[in-house]
């Protein structure tokens, strides 16, 4: 994979947070620390779009129907309890 060199301008308290990063382990360089950054990042806006997508399918799904929710955990026990047989 290539790489591409870029410039920033960070403030000294967030330059400061870095190298304490560095200096407390976590990463050994500045570089390591801006990708671990954007990693995290694209990981977190994949997991909203999911949700986002989830949410669509949901409300493309129809009316919504009514819920018995004491019937559904005397279902579930009722699932559990055949598996634990």
């Amino acid at each position: 994979m290539s790489t591409t060199r870029k410039t920033i301008t960070l403030t000294e308290q967030q330059n400061e947070w870095i190298k304490a990063q560095i200096n407390a382990g976590n990463f050994t360089n500045d570089s390591e620390y801006i990708r671990d950054l954007i990693r995290r990042d694209q990981s977190n806006i994949a997991n909203i779009e999911a949700i986002r997508a989830a949410l669509v399918e949901g409300e493309e799904s129809g009316e919504p129907q009514p819920f018995d929710a004491e019937q559904f955990k005397l279902e579930m026990a009722a699932k559990y309890a055949q598996k634990q047989n």
